[in-house]
């Protein structure tokens, strides 16, 4: 079948054979190019499938694209300096393998005319068809097309219609799968401040494109909305709550998605360019991709991810469980669906309680078998905390689990039956530490807005409120002898005595706020930690200061004292725990997690626990124990 050229033609098919238009007369060639059928139409003109009659049929060149722009629906961008730039454009373009070659040019009173290599395959939006993307499809996908992007802007050029029907998966796959095209709305990066056209398709476009200010962030969005759409098999329109102003895609998932997927969409997806990613570059470093993904994506372990083709690398993924010589992580607990806030570890040693800002809390045994999980407050578990779990401490006797949140709540909960027993009267500001006496059912907790509170647990009443101190409580942590206890707020680290209801002591040395605290088995050494990175180790005896450790490259969040073991752990932000020499302050090993790790304590044996934003809990043991 042969297609008239003519876009005012009323019948344009015509037999194969034909020369001239059975129904307008115009010729059915373009230079030798003859039309097979339209492929796509839109403001700027439409898109033909042709053939070019001087190649053998199956030869690579023997079908082409050819993309007629209208004269008459383009008075700008038809100009012949306009049309002889965006040829010269996607010349430049099609150097990169993953980007149809331009084949030819030409313009006659019909419009112009750019001729593209033919690319066989299938559409994303074709192939939603059969089914969503998983995360390990959409890994590969951003693996492939991410370098193309970042090509496409090291050109100077913004693409600015990125969706799933301008990616094309090809039929005959090689070195790549995925091919980008439709450069047609693309356009040279001159000038960030000049307004320029509003373009692109509607539910993909950026918020800045839209009012004609497009950048390379737009493109990161526009391929962020791509990527909810394959997860979710839902148009854009779908996935974006105007009453609340926000994108609200995860609740429409099939499959799971991991932390680390979740946050990277979610910043490609932010409206304000400045709270976007600014670079192909720096989506490429948050999902640890180059070439294509090494790593399996983190998700739930009952259901396994496809396998990812594995390419050259050009640099290293970061291991989210390395180890030293002298540590292992033996388990690593997946279940959580928000970062892992809270830690404890049972007196015996046996069971590990973890909290997360997914406002559960999940009970384990040391070999990683899940006993419990206690829900978020809901209509079938009506009594669970709404909001992140901000502390865990189990009884002495390790019958008793209690937590705190920040929803102001502390709650008691039997181990035995496993079920809620009791909860403490909230004074209505979050819960930001929690201490049990050693030898006495006495509970003290620290709120976010530096209230110190002192409970009675068998009676389940409150006994004293300590001095507010304005600032959030971000330690506590009681002496062996349980007659005393440590808090540590704003650049202050205080001693109280729990019988005479008074201070006793203060210490100031860390230039920032503190922001944790631990006190060792015997009582003789404070260790602090603080929002200058370091760590500051305190002679009880004296109230000096006795080492100084430059510990963290990013702030540091949580402490812990081996009872086993002349050992300090210590997590940031950086996503790494180090165990540090109690005596000698030398590093004895270095863990890390993907992420931020804000919560870690020691069994009785010397095992470490750790919890991390990226909703893992790991369970670590030194080699020889």
């Amino acid at each position: 079948m042969a297609f008239c050229f003519n876009p005012a033609c009323p019948a344009p098919q015509n037999p194969d054979a034909a020369v001239d238009c059975q129904a307008c007369g115009s010729l059915l060639t373009k230079r030798h190019y003859r039309a097979v059928r339209v492929i796509g139409q839109g403001g700027f003109g439409r898109t033909l499938l042709a053939i070019d009659p001087r190649q053998p049929p199956g030869a690579s060149d023997y079908f082409c694209v050819i993309k007629q722009l209208i004269g008459a629906t383009l008075a700008d961008e038809t100009r012949p300096e306009a049309f002889e730039q965006e040829a010269e454009l996607l010349s430049r373009l099609g150097a990169h393998p993953q980007i149809p070659q331009l084949l030819d040019h030409f313009a006659d009173e019909t419009g112009q005319y750019l001729v593209q290599q033919f690319v066989a395959g299938q559409n994303l939006e074709e192939l939603l068809s059969k089914g969503v993307f998983s995360e390990a499809q959409l890994r590969q996908l951003l693996a492939e097309i991410l370098p193309v992007l970042r090509f496409v802007h090291q050109q100077q050029v913004i693409h600015r219609d990125i969706k799933p029907a301008n990616m094309i998966r090809l039929a005959q796959q090689g070195a790549h799968q995925y091919m980008l095209v439709d450069f047609g709305a693309a356009k040279a990066f001159l000038d960030p401040l000049k307004t320029g056209t509003s373009i692109g398709s509607a539910g993909y476009v950026a918020p800045e494109q839209a009012m004609g200010k497009a950048t390379f962030a737009s493109d990161l969005y526009s391929l962020g909305v791509t990527c909810i759409h394959l997860l979710t098999g839902l148009h854009p329109f779908d996935l974006y709550s105007v009453s609340e102003d926000r994108w609200v895609w995860r609740q429409f998932l099939t499959q799971p998605v991991s932390m680390e997927l979740r946050r990277v969409l979610d910043n490609l997806l932010q409206r304000a360019t400045s709270q976007r990613y600014g670079t192909v570059d720096q989506v490429l470093q948050a999902l640890r991709l180059e070439a294509a993904p090494e790593i399996a994506p983190e998700i739930a372990p009952e259901i396994a991810p496809a396998p990812i083709p594995t390419a050259r690398p050009v640099a290293q993924p970061v291991r989210s469980d390395r180890e030293t010589p002298t540590w292992r992580c033996l388990h690593r607990l997946t279940g959580h669906q928000g970062a892992v806030t809270a830690i404890a570890v049972s007196p015996d040693g046996q069971m590990i309680a973890s909290g997360s800002s997914d406002k559960t809390i999940r009970l384990w045994t040391l070999e990683g078998e899940l006993l419990q999980v206690w829900s978020g407050r809901s209509f079938r578990f009506p009594q669970g905390h709404t909001d992140r779990i901000s502390a865990l401490v189990f009884s002495p006797n390790g019958k008793i689990l209690v937590s705190g949140s920040a929803d102001g709540s502390i709650k008691q909960w039997d181990l035995r039956n496993r079920e809620l027993f009791s909860s403490l009267p909230g004074q209505g500001w979050g819960i930001s530490k929690l201490a049990l006496s050693p030898n006495a059912p006495v509970l003290v907790s620290g709120s976010e807005d530096g209230l110190i509170q002192i409970w009675d647990l068998e009676q389940e009443r409150l006994r004293a409120n300590r001095v507010q101190l304005h600032q959030p409580i971000t330690g506590l942590a009681f002496s062996p002898t349980g007659q005393s206890f440590w808090s540590s707020s704003g650049k202050s680290i205080c001693q109280w005595s729990l019988s005479l209801n008074q201070l006793l002591t203060t210490l100031k040395g860390h230039a920032e706020g503190v922001s944790a605290l631990a006190l060792d088995p015997k009582g003789c050494t404070l260790i602090s930690a603080g929002e200058d990175r370091l760590l500051k180790l305190w002679n009880l005896a004296t109230g000096e200061q006795q080492k100084v450790i430059a510990a963290h490259r990013d702030r540091i969040l949580a402490l812990a004292v081996s009872p086993a073991s002349n050992l300090i752990a210590s997590s940031s932000e950086d996503g790494t725990v180090k165990l540090w020499d109690l005596w000698t302050g030398k590093l004895q090993a270095s863990l890390r997690h993907a992420w931020g790790v804000r919560a870690i304590g020691f069994s009785p044996d010397g095992w470490l626990v750790s919890g991390s934003v990226d909703e893992t809990v790991r369970i670590w043991q030194a080699k020889g124990i």
